[in-house]
């Protein structure tokens, strides 16, 4: 059966395996990178450079917003265009997701180096940490380019169904990444820091020699044709886009006001707990990422095709699933919690003060397998806005008043709900808009 022929009529739990297996393993060895950077960080150079990597962590959404940006909305442009059988959008793809990658990475990496001192100031680390965190970002931002053209193309990947071959690019940058990790860690000593974010930015390269290949020689639908923006394409992509890059960047704004209330609250401790938590916290969350990856596809090439019964059976499938898969992250994290802040190097007062506070910020996990989907169904269907508003809802409109009245009423408490809080209301308004909206296409 061809891949469009599957998108519209295999069953939709076997549909959901097919897609979503392979994106979720994908996604998770994404999630390899800054997880593994920081345990291993904080096994072989201490706390101190596993929080200043913690803290260093919310710029690198600076680069995941642009290829998500660019990947998410090319992603769905495609999966649309295939349940239309439109070739001729196809072809346009590849090339305008090249012109803005390039010219996005350039500014990013330019800004990067020269303000990376003032950006990771915000957070509200000591000297010494900022120092660290610094020192990592650098190098960092030098690999801005390959990271950005490897994971948007990887979502156009996925978007077209491939998700396998999406899995195995990103699985070899990751397993280089954690080969690389602890060897460049011991072996450049007091730079210890520096040999995780170069360990880093060479997995990436190899990822865009391997992605490069792939668009030239493999891939059958969609090719790399030159560089060029193309109006009608890159109009669509960001109204699309746009929302999965706020999820990504606003959480820079996030991270840095709960990192500034955590070490204002209970200082250095309560710094490395939020470090670490959001470290558990990041990599669980991926998972479901990579589930909204198959859903994606299935819904957009559903949806251009007109067929709303199996659009509104798809979604159901895939948001039942995607809350076994919170759960199976949510449960153990909530059981065995001394054990997982253990892995980041916290011990002593500093582990027992952490095991109250994650469980009350992890709190409200269970959730979010149904509000991503929410939110990437509304991505897949092209309603750009109704996707940002649930993103600006959860990481502005309701967290900024949270995180700065609740630590007032509630000192650090305050601040572990901070997150939780805003994350059950906006799972519950997008349940109804996911409703209001399917109603509406019965209608049209």
């Amino acid at each position: 059966m061809e891949k469009e022929d599957k998108l519209l009529k295999e069953k939709p739990f076997k549909l959901m395996l097919e897609l979503s297996v392979p994106a979720i393993i994908g996604m998770v060895v994404i999630g390899l990178y800054p997880l593994m950077d920081g345990i291993f960080a904080g096994q072989i150079l201490g706390q101190q450079a596993m929080t200043a990597v913690g803290i260093a962590m919310p710029m690198t959404y600076i680069n995941s917003g642009i290829s998500t940006l660019i990947g998410v909305g090319s992603a769905s442009i495609l999966s649309r265009a295939m349940g239309r059988k439109d070739q001729q959008t196809i072809d346009k793809i590849m090339s305008n997701l090249l012109f803005w990658v390039v010219l996005l990475s350039a500014i990013v990496t330019v800004l990067g180096l020269v303000f990376t001192n003032q950006l990771l100031s915000i957070m509200g680390a000591t000297p010494d940490i900022q120092t660290l965190a610094v020192r990592y970002m650098k190098i960092i931002f030098i690999g801005s380019l390959f990271v950005n053209f490897t994971q948007a193309s990887n979502m156009v990947l996925r978007g077209e169904g491939l998700m396998k071959d999406a899995m195995i690019i990103m699985g070899t940058g990751a397993l280089i990444n954690i080969v690389l990790d602890p060897i460049f860690m011991r072996a450049m000593g007091d730079s210890g820091i520096e040999g995780a974010a170069i360990a880093t930015v060479i997995a990436q390269v190899i990822q865009t020699l391997m992605t490069i290949y792939y668009f030239k020689k493999k891939n059958k639908t969609v090719k790399i044709k030159g560089i060029k923006a193309n109006k009608a394409i890159y109009n669509e992509m960001f109204g699309v886009g746009v929302s999965a890059m706020l999820f990504q960047v606003l959480s820079i704004l996030q991270q840095t006001l709960l990192y500034n209330s955590a070490f204002a609250n209970g200082g250095e401790s309560a710094g490395s707990i939020i470090a670490a938590s959001l470290r558990v916290f990041s990599f669980s969350f991926i998972p479901l990422w990579g589930m909204s990856q198959g859903l994606q596809p299935a819904i957009g090439a559903n949806f251009g095709a007109k067929n709303y019964d199996r659009v509104k059976e798809i979604f159901k499938v895939f948001t039942i699933n995607a809350t076994i898969l919170a759960a199976t992250f949510w449960i153990p994290s909530l059981i065995f919690t001394g054990k997982l802040l253990g892995l980041f190097g916290l011990e002593g007062q500093v582990l027992i003060q952490g095991i109250p506070g994650f469980r009350i910020f992890y709190s409200a996990f269970i959730t979010y397998g149904i509000m991503i989907m929410c939110i990437t169904f509304f991505q897949a269907v092209g309603n750009g806005k109704s996707a940002g508003l649930l993103v600006m809802l959860r990481q502005i409109i309701l967290f900024v008043p949270a995180v700065f009245i609740l630590p007032k009423l509630l000192g650090l408490t305050g601040v572990w709900l901070a997150e939780p809080i805003p994350d059950f209301i906006v799972f519950l308004i997008g349940l109804w808009k996911y409703k209001k909206t399917i109603r509406n296409f019965y209608q049209a």
